[in-house]
């Protein structure tokens, strides 16, 4: 006999809510696995394997696997997406840091989206109740990033209510992106609700328009 079905427990509203800058770029997934034990001698190596698709790192007497993504498929620099899967390769030992697990971030900046003005590209970890800028002013229980890696800014958070949401959408619209300062169209912001543990998007412009016809708008 089947299992029963029962229905879930719905999360309360009131609860707190991290509000992040969203960043219009492309997404992006680094994926990291400890493969187990490599040599101890304390050097650090990288290796590409061309079967797998993935940079071996060996590190504090790991090895490591690290693999680039997409938003929905794997990724190489043969088959690639604005070149993300060659930068990982190319910063595969910092990326490594990361530890086990799949690492999802923005991919943007020069050439993708709305560009910021930037003259290089840049990935911005989503995760940011977990990791801070590395040099970050103010230290705090988050994880510095790895000096490859940003991490999306912190607008405000506290206990979720549209009032919340449109203070930080207010702060960008007059004060520009966070990401790029100096880039005065922003794109908006991402909600997390931390008890439902998912995320909600609420744009500056064209909010009331499905994402396909928000890009034509912007464009």
């Amino acid at each position: 006999m089947e299992s029963y079905p029962s229905f879930p427990k719905i999360p309360r509203l009131r609860r707190r809510a991290v509000i992040t800058e969203k960043i219009d770029g492309t997404n992006g997934l680094v994926a990291v696995a400890a493969l187990g034990a490599g040599d101890d001698d304390g050097s650090v190596a990288v290796t590409w394997s061309a079967a797998t698709g993935s940079s071996i790192v060996t590190r504090g007497g790991i090895l490591w696997e690290v693999r680039a993504g997409s938003r929905n498929r794997w990724l190489t620099p043969d088959n690639d997406n604005y070149g993300f899967a060659a930068w990982v390769r190319d910063h595969a030992v910092s990326l490594s840091e990361l530890g086990s697990g799949h690492h999802y971030g923005e991919w943007w900046g020069q050439g993708i989206q709305r560009g910021y003005g930037l003259s290089e590209r840049r990935f911005s970890l989503f995760n940011a109740s977990r990791w801070r800028e590395l040099d970050a002013d103010l230290a705090d229980d988050r994880i510095p990033a790895p000096s490859a890696c940003g991490v999306v800014p912190v607008i405000c958070q506290g206990i979720y209510a549209d009032a919340l949401v449109d203070e930080a959408l207010e702060y960008l619209r007059i004060g520009g992106s966070d990401a790029a300062p100096g880039w005065m169209r922003p794109e908006g912001v991402v909600v997390y609700h931390t008890q439902a543990k998912t995320s909600f998007k609420a744009l500056l412009e064209h909010d009331d328009l499905p994402k396909g016809a928000t890009a034509q708008a912007v464009a």
